[in-house]
């Protein structure tokens, strides 16, 4: 069973901590086995201060990431201008990480990541309030300040918070496939799927109370996914110009609607791709597509493979039901 140790350092946000815990630990098979064992550890076994007013027993100390296959840092206080972002018992725990594990960390703990020399000459993200200092801190690391989560193979940086969770997720969904983060995202009740390129934060992420929004619309655009579907026709749905609803739609999701419409196609594809038996052919013309070679495209863009490489990772033995 594949181990995921959590890595609690003094001044820990227990929101955070807590989340791995809760993904990674709602994950079951197809029987209602445990996909995942969960433990926690400190740098030496005791307690541990959170940032709120309590503090955090822990069972093991920092001989668990010996066994770890994904280590997880959650963030922890530590004040902007302090130098000390890997102080050496922390260092000393993450030279224990066996070759080839996982390792994520999570807002603001990618900081001790970066002064570890993990993220030199990597992608990775942090909190966009921090960007800016994190990117002159550790001037030789690729900071993308305007995504949710970096998926760089076996060191993944989240943003923070909400997008910890989209991260996990993500963790999931690579390790054992849709089906299986749908089914965790359902008992959390939180969002089966946020692309870990989309934005951290948006213009108004809560459109007023009496305004028009494009959510209705966007219903909408989902069912209509297997054929083109132009924004002047999404306007008209929404009934407004053309100019209002791009605006309006860019203010509530953070990207254009050609964007957002492509995302949607791809994740409805692989969706497919994992859950069904229907040729490429098929899987492209019901995503909307049109040809097997815009699915392959669009789909190399997305995440690097091709859809037949796509199916043979991911395909699950248990078909969901596939979308009307």
């Amino acid at each position: 069973m594949h181990r995921v140790v959590v890595l609690a350092l003094d001044g820990v946000y227990p929101f955070e901590l807590s989340i791995p815990v809760r993904i990674f630990g709602t994950a079951v098979g197809p029987d209602g086995e445990p996909l995942y064992e969960v433990i926690t550890c400190s740098v030496d076994g005791k307690p541990v201060a959170t940032s709120a007013d309590f503090a955090v027993a822990v069972r093991h100390g920092a001989e668990a990431i010996d066994t770890a296959d994904t280590l997880v840092l959650p963030p922890f206080t530590c004040e902007p201008g302090d130098r000390d972002w890997l102080p050496e018992p922390v260092a000393a725990a993450l030279r224990r990480l066996r070759p080839g594990a996982r390792i994520v960390s999570i807002c603001t703990a990618s900081y001790a990541l970066a002064a570890a020399g993990l993220l030199d000459g990597r992608p990775a993200t942090t909190h966009w309030n921090n960007a800016m200092h994190f990117q002159s801190t550790f001037p030789n690391v690729r900071v993308e300040a305007d995504v949710l989560f970096i998926d760089d193979g076996n060191v993944l940086t989240a943003a923070g918070v909400a997008s910890g969770v989209d991260l996990c997720l993500h963790l999931v969904r690579r390790d054992h496939g849709s089906a299986a983060a749908n089914r965790v995202a359902r008992l959390c009740v939180v969002p089966p799927w946020r692309e870990g390129g989309q934005a951290q934060f948006i213009d108004r992420p809560m459109p007023e109370p009496t305004s028009a929004t494009t959510s209705e619309t966007r219903q909408w655009a989902l069912s209509q996914l297997y054929r083109p579907v132009t924004l002047a026709e999404l306007a008209r749905h929404a009934r407004m110009s053309v100019r209002t609803f791009s605006r309006r739609f860019r203010a509530e999701v953070g990207m254009t609607p050609g964007q957002w419409l492509t995302r949607q196609r791809v994740e409805y594809a692989r969706r497919l791709l994992e859950t069904t038996d229907l040729p490429v052919d098929s899987v492209a013309a019901e995503a909307g597509f049109g040809t097997a070679a815009s699915l392959r495209q669009h789909l190399a863009s997305a995440i690097g493979v091709s859809p037949t490489a796509y199916r043979q990772t991911f395909r699950t033995t248990v078909p969901e039901a596939r979308a009307s």
